[in-house]
């Protein structure tokens, strides 16, 4: 039986019993509306109950009474929290419905009772017993008869109790054989026994709860007082994060927020408005690695050199393309395509006056006059189309071929290898095939070197070349081995355009690996910076 089925019982016996027994029944519903579910102290092993209740009883209609309601008290003693032994009586005033003459009863019962705990604060019973009534006034009737109690007990807190209770009376051997049936609702106090009080269930007794007034679920101490091992303002127990780190804010679950999303709590944040995406130390600040006003984590660029100018993402500039970022290039408007040194600034390192992206000739010697092209301005004594300093053959007989140093052509293919007009055997060293510096791309002036040797080599469509690029020892091998290679590609491509077959070459880079001269001087560098054709298969 529910509090509220108990109390909806009371207000019945409230509305039909007689205005003798109004008060007390007022005072126990009273007591119901106020009654809260709690964990009560009693009905506890070794306590002893006394209680008072006002009862109706409905007489059997062999008795010829009025139904009456009376008043009752309880004396109990608990085994248990199961098993009780009670004793109770009650005294009803009534009378006779054919006489109208009063009749008492006083009923005085021992009854063994058994109890079942539906919920903390509320338990059902059954028992049963014996009781003596005694029936005066117009009748004198003494009368033993057997009985069972159906009920429902309702802590109020502390040690006091609602009772609401049902009772048959059976006296079917007696004189009278009757059968009494009765409803009681009252109040019962518990006394010895029981665990000690605790207002605020957090299992530290009043007695020595020095936070009497806990909510309900915190943790608390051994003194009753509410636990924040995280120190966060939330209490254990209905904080859902309790290892917050010290510092931070949190909300009323106790758990800790992060505004800007970078993984560092509000409250410890020293940032608190850092960019979505940046990376922070350990306060919440954000980083720039690079020192380039773009934060890491956003910085798509994280490497960028200090000085540099950088855009949105964090990546260096370069306004004229010369390789050279802003903020660095100190020649800033630097023409396109134009080789610039370290600083962003042109260079001329011959010192002819015709800066190297333009200069066909860069190792012009100094004080050399040149043209337009950097190059010396010189004469042909023999007509042969090659300038004399480059003339290795100053006196060709007019009209006859030459190569590119101005010698008779070119070579013949014999036993594998080269050989020359001038009876030298091996690599063929492809004089006068220039690149731009510290680049692949070959000169105007190698063209027609490349066209001979095309031309010569369309006569030996057996033979298997190798294109190999070398270099001076001016550099780092990181960078010479793959500039020889891109230059081996660069004149294999172009022979490949004057029909050589693509397939019948292949282009290695050696670096400086392969000197031919001393790299101790500017003409051993220039020897050693070339590109030779070898056989490697055909041509016997």
């Amino acid at each position: 039986m529910t509090l509220e089925l108990g109390c909806l019982k009371l207000l019945y016996m409230l509305r039909y019993g007689q205005t003798i027994w109004h008060a007390a029944l007022v005072s126990a519903a009273f007591v119901c509306t106020l009654a809260v579910p709690a964990q009560g102290q009693v009905g506890e092993g070794g306590q002893v109950e006394l209680g008072i209740s006002g009862v109706y009883t409905v007489f059997d209609k062999s008795l010829d009474l009025n139904n009456k309601a009376g008043a009752g008290g309880r004396l109990g003693f608990f085994f248990s929290r199961v098993f009780a032994l009670e004793v109770n009586g009650d005294y009803t005033v009534t009378q006779s419905k054919t006489t109208n003459d009063q009749v008492s009863l006083t009923r005085i019962a021992a009854d063994f009772v058994a109890y079942g705990h539906i919920a903390p604060w509320n338990a059902v019973y059954l028992g049963v017993g014996y009781e003596r009534q005694y029936y005066r006034d117009a009748m004198n009737v003494d009368e033993g008869a057997g009985n069972i109690i159906v009920g429902d007990r309702i802590s109020l807190g502390g040690r006091a109790a609602l009772r609401l209770e049902g009772r048959g009376s059976f006296a079917p051997a007696g004189t009278l054989r009757t059968v009494n049936l009765s409803a009681s609702a009252g109040i019962s106090i518990f006394a010895f026994g029981g665990p000690p009080r605790d207002r605020d269930l957090d299992a530290v007794p009043d007695q020595h709860d020095s936070c009497p007034g806990t909510p309900q679920g915190v943790i608390v101490d051994a003194q009753g007082c509410p636990v924040d091992s995280d120190r966060d303002g939330v209490f254990d127990g209905p904080d859902a994060c309790p290892g917050t780190p010290l510092g931070a804010a949190v909300d009323e679950q106790g758990c800790p927020s992060d505004d800007d999303v970078d993984g560092v709590f509000n409250g410890i944040d020293m940032c608190a408005e850092t960019p979505y995406g940046a990376t922070v130390d350990e306060t919440g600040c954000p980083t720039d690695t690079d020192s380039d006003g773009v934060f890491d984590g956003v910085d798509q660029c994280p490497e960028t050199p200090l000085g540099a100018e950088v855009d949105a993402s964090g990546c260096p500039t370069d306004a004229d393309n010369d390789g050279v970022f802003d903020g660095l290039d100190q020649c800033p408007d630097t023409p396109m395509g134009v080789a610039v040194d370290e600083f962003g600034c042109p260079t001329d390192d011959d010192q002819d006056g015709v800066l190297n992206a333009d200069d066909q000739c860069p190792d012009t010697p100094p004080n050399t006059e040149v043209d337009a092209r950097g190059c010396a301005v010189v004469h042909d004594t023999d007509g042969d189309g090659v300038a004399d300093p480059s003339d290795r053959c100053p006196n060709t007989a007019p009209g006859h071929p030459v190569d590119a140093v101005g010698c008779p052509v070119l070579f013949v293919i014999a036993g594998g290898q080269f050989v020359t007009q001038q009876g030298e055997r091996g690599p063929l060293i492809l004089r006068g095939v220039n690149f731009e510096t510290s680049r692949s791309r070959l000169t105007q002036d190698s063209y027609a070197i490349l066209d001979l040797v095309a031309e010569s080599l369309l006569g030996y469509p057996d033979v298997v070349l190798e294109v190999a690029g070398h270099t001076d020892a001016t550099g780092s091998a990181a960078i010479n081995n793959p500039l020889s290679l891109n230059r081996a590609r660069a004149v294999m491509a172009y022979l490949a355009r004057a029909g050589v077959p693509l397939e019948h070459m292949e282009a290695r880079g050696y670096g400086s690996s392969e000197p031919i001269a001393t790299n101790a001087t500017r003409e051993g560098r220039g020897q050693n910076r070339r590109v030779e054709l070898r056989v490697i298969e055909g041509g016997n």
